[in-house]
């Protein structure tokens, strides 16, 4: 059979409406992780997201022809009603996260809409594609596993266009925001199967609009958060995730999120008559981050702070890099989301004087370490955490080198990591610092309490390119800008003994390569789930909730 044959053969419209179905159930497969995103964090909302799928919508190709049998039009009629439901009902189990926990929550939520979704789509698409093509006449092979190959193909293709079209535009316009494009997906599916049942999802859609505070902008949010002393300033969803600013009313602090994580805060109350050169950070490890400027350096000569430089991977509220800019140090602030740097200058105070690169930071130091022109620093400090775990490709061997050609040879590096100290990873990025950096001095923000602080905490990596010890000049009272978490903080204290990652499983890795980063994926799942737990008792569920 030729193929101009062939296509004369299908039932072209239904054969369309059935590879637009799945077309638009791919979309909505990397859209449904971001809808659980700031409730339960990105990385546990995906663990099982692919088998999820996987299982629901084999279980929609089997049971396809049954489906058909006992529905017959009527599961077509279905889907826009289920379609324009599915926000609702996430909405509604979200508000129980506290109760139900993570990482059930997520699948909980997915059980309850989106899974059915793409059993019922599968169902229907499948039987519309497999009687368009009519392949019987090949036999039942044919008939059966041409359409579900082409199926799965066309589906897998579509969300990996989807995960990288999302990223471009989520948060660009409010149909574009999470729970806008869950609206215009179950608008799609509707006018592809238009039909008189679409009343039912009548209510969904009212209380969409009515009860849904994510509908309601920033003014439905802080109805739902404000009884917990909280105020939504700003949001924005971004490229990283989630981006929004909240101001603590009752305690005066603020701080920036991203997903369900802190990027960090700063205290916006202060006594009469205090009033120190830069704001206050909540979190301790962002004031001893800036101790990199008391690492003594080799030659014995003081350095001079309006003759240094200073490079910045990762922006969070800017807590360091304006500590360095205020004391007269040039800074360039690598950072790959410009929301999070948007809101860190409007918001946060960082200083204008400072040299942004709005940019992956892999892709900066790679073009820098290639280029003639680029400078080298006195200081580098590497502060990357978001959603409960580290990229792990700014943790390799190679992106690591990077920093080391763009060091100076005196020069300090303070790399923040934050994590669970007894699993895998931790010793893993620890010892591939070593190796790059010969000379180091590990220490933990606070000292060890219970032994769930014990396990997961942040610690700093001070670091040089040389073997000679590292030592930390006695700070002065400029080195704390009148900040009186700086005079607490500044100095490391809690020092932790290389010694304790030195060790490594059967079958682990010394150090991280990038080729196999991907490794650590598990790993991060766990130290996600851990900091999810954490983040719980830090902001009240309610305001995790609402978002």
């Amino acid at each position: 059979m030729s193929v101009q044959d062939f296509l004369q053969q299908v039932d072209r419209r239904r054969f369309g409406t059935g590879m637009a179905l799945l077309v638009l159930l791919a979309f909505y497969s990397p859209l449904s992780k971001l809808v659980l995103s700031p409730t339960y964090g990105y990385l546990p909302s995906t663990i099982f997201h692919s088998f999820g799928v996987a299982i629901s919508g084999g279980l929609g190709w089997l049971l396809k022809d049954k489906i058909s049998k006992r529905l017959g039009r009527l599961g077509g009629y279905l889907l826009p009603v289920l379609a324009f439901w599915v926000p609702t009902i996430q909405y509604l189990i979200k508000q129980q996260s506290s109760k139900i926990g993570n990482p059930t929550g997520p699948v909980v939520t997915e059980l309850c809409g989106y899974y059915p979704l793409v059993l019922l789509t599968v169902a229907y698409a499948g039987k519309l594609i497999q009687t368009s093509l009519r392949l019987e006449a090949h036999g039942d092979l044919a008939a059966e596993h041409v359409p579900l190959i082409g199926t799965y193909v066309l589906y897998s293709i579509g969300d990996h266009f989807a995960t990288t079209l999302l990223s471009w535009i989520v948060g660009t316009t409010f149909l574009f925001t999470r729970v806008g494009m869950q609206i215009l997906l179950a608008t799609c599916y509707s006018a592809l199967i238009p039909s008189k049942w679409l009343a039912l999802a009548i209510p969904s859609i009212i209380f969409s609009f009515t009860s849904n505070v994510h509908f309601a902008g920033i003014n439905g949010v802080n109805s739902a958060i404000q009884h917990e002393g909280y105020t939504l300033l700003a949001r924005q969803e971004a490229y990283t995730g989630y981006i929004s600013v909240l101001e603590n009313d009752n305690d005066g602090f603020r701080v920036m999120r991203c997903d369900h994580s802190l990027l960090g805060g700063q205290w916006t109350k202060n006594v009469p008559g205090y009033h120190p050169e830069v704001e206050d950070p909540i979190y301790a490890i962002f004031a001893m981050l800036e101790a990199v400027r008391l690492v003594e350096p080799d030659n014995g000569i003081p350095r001079v702070d309006a003759d240094s430089n200073a490079l910045v991977i990762g922006l969070g509220i800017g807590t360091t890099p304006a500590a360095l800019i205020k004391h007269g140090i040039e800074t360039t602030i690598v950072e790959i989301d410009p929301v999070v740097h948007k809101f860190a200058v409007e918001y946060f105070n960082l200083p204008a004087k400072h040299i942004p690169v709005i940019e992956d930071a892999v892709k900066f130091v790679k073009n820098a370490e290639s280029s003639s022109k680029s400078p080298q620093y006195d200081y580098i400090v590497h502060d990357v955490f978001t959603g409960g775990a580290e990229p792990a490709d700014l943790f390799t061997f190679e992106f690591l080198s990077g920093l080391h050609s763009l060091l100076k040879n005196d020069g300090v590096i303070a790399i923040n990591y934050a994590g669970d100290l007894t699993l895998y990873p931790t010793g893993l990025v620890v010892r591939t610092v070593q190796a790059v950096f010969p000379s180091c001095r590990i220490f933990r923000e606070a000292p060890a309490g219970n032994e769930e602080d014990s396990k997961f905490t942040n610690m700093v990596l001070f670091c040089k390119k040389t073997e000679a010890p590292l030592r930390f000049r006695d700070p002065v009272p400029a080195d704390y800008l009148r900040s009186r978490s700086r005079q607490s903080y500044l100095v490391p204290e809690h020092e932790l003994d290389p010694a304790m990652f030195a060790s490594y499983p059967k079958g682990g890795r010394p150090l991280l390569w990038a080729k196999e980063a991907g490794r650590l994926h598990k790993y991060q799942d766990r130290s996600a789930l851990a900091h999810w737990s954490i983040m719980r008792n830090v902001l009240p569920d309610a305001v995790w909730e609402n978002w």
